[in-house]
């Protein structure tokens, strides 16, 4: 006889996991299905390792700086490799085992296992086909496994993987995806990235820090293709005086491998194409939803563009079943998959209040250097909308915090719409701005105008200041400039 569930959730990452918990605290007897590694990709292989990465990114980037400080290292500091991908790995497995424990703590069932749907309300799990990238962990003990499970609600959750362009498969050894530029086994001498999203950028950014000749080749005008255009020109400048190389308008046609190298053909708008050869390629061209072999097609489940269709709440076509994250389309970003799923589960709870999230109030973080982070519309969209705007700006180096830092390469832009003082967006690039932007989305959720802005107390030195200077320079205020 089947196993029955109030609540079963396919796919423990960010979504998965935080949606479990939740349920279970509504009272709602719950399991989850995991067929690889609990925390899914953005705790054992994107979020949360990357971040690692960087970090010992920035720190040899800050000793290489050192004399800049009036400090004197004794000895070259130089990065190993291993040691460097030792310690990324090892705070994913921290992470890992703090998932299983929040698990077994909020008394979670954890199949182990892949899913598929057969029918309405229940799932058949079956041995995990195998992985394209190995479980970190063996198979956790004590969980259940293969056999069948009836639920009332089902909810998917199965993430993303990275997309593949016909012709430059990445093949794990010569062209990779950000499984293996997550753990390079030797650092290269020069590297190809295709793609400048967040994820391409990061990287490009690590493997700059480490020494590496780092190409970067972007089909759009801008790298970072999402922000607002003149905080990614501000980038741009600011990573090809750390010396990376910036292609844009152009895209990698073609690969030819060789024993150990690779050459991209890179073709520019007019039709010209230059030859580049490097160690290896990054392929970092966005992600797709993991929608194969769930049993989608068979129920006759709605989907657009390799995502699920769900309405504000996480509803598929089909009674019962609901999709969370990466799966339900962009943006794929681990805290909207987060917050979506609590939505999805207190709707299903009868919890009152719960209403659909505003995509146009979900913040966006590239952690390269410098850091980059935006909510709300940029510049253009906003004009494309036909709002009439104020603009303001400020910029690092007439911060006192950021001159101190030795981090004075920055700005933070503000977009207000003139008629009402809403803010509709908020764009920074420079130091830490990954932890500034919050402010701004708690700002846009309680529907905070400039006048209320204005009359914050920001405390000084910080670099939050500039948050405040910039909505008074949007109104002809500013102090500090």
């Amino acid at each position: 006889m089947a196993q029955s569930y109030d609540v079963i959730i396919i796919g423990s990452g960010p979504g998965g996991y935080v949606t479990a918990i939740r349920s279970a605290q509504l009272g709602l007897k719950t399991a989850i299905v995991e067929r690889e590694h609990l925390g899914g990709i953005c705790l054992n292989w994107g979020c949360i390792p990357t971040k690692a990465l960087l970090r010992s990114a920035e720190i040899l980037d800050h000793a290489n700086h050192a004399k800049s400080y009036g400090l004197t290292l004794n000895g070259t500091m130089t990065a190993d490799v291993k040691d460097v991908v030792a310690r990324s790995r090892g705070v994913s497995a921290r992470l890992n085992g703090g998932v299983a424990f929040l698990m077994k703590k909020n008394k979670i069932d954890v199949i182990w296992g892949e899913a598929k749907l057969t029918k309405p309300g229940e799932i058949v799990v079956g041995a995990p086909s195998k992985p394209a990238v190995q479980p970190q962990n063996p198979v956790p003990k004590g969980v259940l496994g293969e056999g069948t499970y009836t639920a009332k609600h089902i909810i998917v959750a199965t993430g993303a993987r990275p997309r593949a362009l016909p012709g430059i498969e990445p093949d794990g050894k010569l062209i990779w995806t950000y499984f293996e530029a997550m753990k390079p086994d030797f650092m290269p001498k020069s590297i190809v990235v295709m793609g400048s999203g967040a994820i391409g950028i990061e990287f490009a950014s690590f493997y700059r820090s480490m020494g590496v000749d780092v190409t970067v080749v972007e089909l759009m005008a801008n790298i970072m293709p999402v922000e607002d255009a003149e905080i990614s020109t501000f980038a741009r400048k600011q990573l090809e005086k750390r010396g990376l190389k910036i292609i844009t308008e152009a895209k990698v046609s073609k690969v030819d491998k060789g024993a150990n190298s690779i050459t991209a053909h890179v073709e520019t708008k007019d039709g010209k194409v230059q030859q580049i050869t490097a160690d290896r390629l990054i392929s970092a061209v966005g992600v797709q939803g993991n929608i194969e072999n769930l049993g989608l097609e068979a129920l006759g489940v709605k989907t657009d563009r390799g995502c699920i269709v769900i309405d504000g709440y996480g509803k598929t076509n089909i009674p019962g079943l609901y999709a969370i994250g990466d799966v339900a389309g962009p943006p794929m970003l681990a805290h909207k998959a987060e917050h979506e799923g609590v939505i999805c589960i207190e709707k299903i709870a009868g919890v009152p209040g719960v209403h659909p999230m505003d995509k146009a109030k979900i913040p966006g973080c590239t952690y390269c250097n410098p850091q980059v982070a935006s909510v709300g519309l940029t510049e253009a969209k906003a004009k494309e909308q036909g709002r009439d705007i104020r603009v303001g700006r400020y910029s690092f180096a007439a911060n006192g915090k950021a001159i101190a830092l030795g981090e004075d390469q920055g700005m933070i832009k503000t977009i207000f719409d003139k008629k009402t003082g809403e803010l509709l967006g908020a764009h920074m690039v420079g130091a830490e701005v990954t932890e500034l932007i919050q402010g701004f989305v708690v700002a846009m959720n309680l529907e905070t105008t400039e006048e209320e802005l204005m009359h914050t107390i920001f405390p000084h030195p910080t670099l939050s200041e500039m948050m405040k200077e910039s909505v008074l320079d949007a109104y002809g205020k500013v102090l500090n400039a």
